[in-house]
């Protein structure tokens, strides 16, 4: 749970990222949210970390969007295996020394070398997927089928009308998105991962279609109802920190 030393929610980094790790854009982004209940996520985080709240509540994010150019430190980021659509189911986490962050329960990418690098050295839950993401005026549209290792078939397909753009973010669209950290176990401890981006370009999105069965794969219960936040952004420039 968050206590009075947890870091508050910010949509500036908290840190600056000298040396990158990791370099890559996130671009024309869904952001798809519904409330749970902590109790029902608490044991799917790693150790050493709580659900991070709002009012009581969290959040399970469904989150797709076009990765562009992955690259490793200050080089230049790889043209075709650094670019491809991503679908990730995500949790909000806090650490016992106040970082708040993200918990990928699953990250379907549509690059099998990417994904397999990922799964092998820093075991990330990747899986391979047949990706799509077309853009038509202002509607966006996502598939995703995945392919390996599984569920086999398991699928989403989400499309958002893109609305006007948020002037300021509310305190909940801050604490889903501006997120700089990623929790992790490995190697038998938790990580935590930093990344700085600028702020995002926040936009109204109306949620068209939502069709999917990712979240149920991810071990999570079903979504029952409306998501109580859908968001678009036509994406950010992020760089990754080393573990910490």
């Amino acid at each position: 749970m968050p206590t009075a030393s947890t870091e508050p929610v910010s949509a500036d980094p908290p840190h600056a990222i000298a040396r990158p790790l990791l370099t890559q854009s996130w671009r024309d982004l869904a952001f798809v949210h519904w409330a749970v209940d902590p109790a029902a996520v608490a044991p799917l985080l790693p150790p050493g970390t709580a659900p991070d709240t709002v009012d009581g509540r969290t959040y399970v994010g469904l989150v797709a969007f076009r990765m562009h150019r992955v690259g490793w430190f200050n080089l230049p980021g790889i043209p075709y295996l650094g670019s491809f659509p991503e679908t990730n189911v995500r949790l909000y986490s806090v650490d016992g020394r106040g970082r708040r962050a993200v918990v990928f329960r699953s990250l379907d990418a549509s690059r099998l070398i990417p994904v397999a690098v990922a799964r092998a050295v820093f075991r990330l839950p990747y899986v391979w997927s047949r990706m799509a993401v077309r853009t038509s005026g202002a509607t966006v549209r996502y598939a995703s089928v995945r392919r390996w290792p599984g569920p086999r078939g398991a699928s989403s397909r989400l499309a958002v009308r893109v609305g006007e753009r948020i002037a300021a973010p509310s305190p909940l669209e801050d604490f889903l998105t501006a997120r700089w950290g990623m929790h992790s176990a490995f190697g038998g401890r938790t990580m935590y991962l930093p990344n700085a981006h600028p702020r995002w370009p926040l936009y109204q999105a109306e949620l068209l279609a939502c069709d999917e069965d990712l979240v149920a794969a991810a071990g999570l219960p079903a979504p029952l109802g409306d998501p109580v936040s859908v968001l678009y952004s036509p994406g950010v420039a992020v760089r990754f920190g080393g573990p910490r």
